[in-house]
C-alpha cells in the first residue's frame, strides 16, 4: 500500500529547514556581511527546500526496504 503525503504535510516538513536557511541569510546580513553573499547563499537553501518537498510530496522520503511484515 503506497501513500503519498499531502501538499500540506510536505510543506510542514520542509518549512522548518527552510526557515532556518532563511534566518541564516538575515543573520549574515544584520551582522553587515556584504549583500552580495548572502543572496549568494539564499538560492542554494531554496534549490535544497524544493528538492525536499519534492521528495517528501513524491514519497522518496518513505520506508524502501519492502519488508513484508511491515504491510
Amino acid at each position: 500500500m503506497e501513500t503519498e503525503l499531502s501538499r500540506k504535510q510536505a510543506v510542514l516538513a520542509v518549512v522548518p529547514f527552510l526557515a532556518l536557511g532563511v534566518a541564516d541569510v538575515v543573520l549574515l546580513l544584520l551582522w553587515g556581511l556584504d549583500p552580495l553573499w548572502g543572496f549568494m547563499i539564499l538560492p542554494p537553501i531554496l534549490f535544497v527546500s524544493v528538492l525536499a518537498w519534492i521528495a517528501f510530496r513524491g514519497g522518496l522520503a518513505q520506508d524502501r526496504t519492502g519488508d513484508p511484515a511491515e504491510t
